[in-house]
């Protein structure tokens, strides 16, 4: 499977899904703190994994997956992501969306090469 695809279970679970438009300012931290947050993620219980893109005009989407609602809102209240959020908004996004979804079906294909 592409490394770029998170493994997740089957459905139900859900997606918090983070479009930005960065502002192109410090890209070093915002890539330093990026990750951070990744791995800080991935120590929260419920945390499930974590696909995330950005093209070259500074539009990005990072979708993490999460086992319940309560597991959500653990991690918005960690203190390091929430001081990383405030950090953000400030130095790093022009504009900034969030939204979270409760996935009720998945399916994929992978093409064999």
């Amino acid at each position: 499977m592409d490394d770029a695809f998170a493994r997740l279970p089957a459905p139900p679970y859900y997606a918090v899904i983070f479009s930005s438009r960065r502002n192109g300012e410090d890209n070093a931290g915002y890539g330093e703190a990026a990750q951070r947050m990744v791995e800080l993620a991935a120590t929260m219980p419920g945390f499930l994994g974590v696909e995330s893109t950005r093209g070259a005009d500074g539009f990005g989407i990072t979708v993490s997956y999460w086992d319940s609602e309560a597991a959500i809102a653990a991690w918005r209240q960690h203190a390091e992501h929430a001081a990383t959020r405030a950090h953000g908004r400030v130095h790093w996004y022009e504009h900034f969306e969030l939204r979270v979804a409760k996935v009720e079906r998945a399916y994929g294909k992978e093409r064999k090469r």
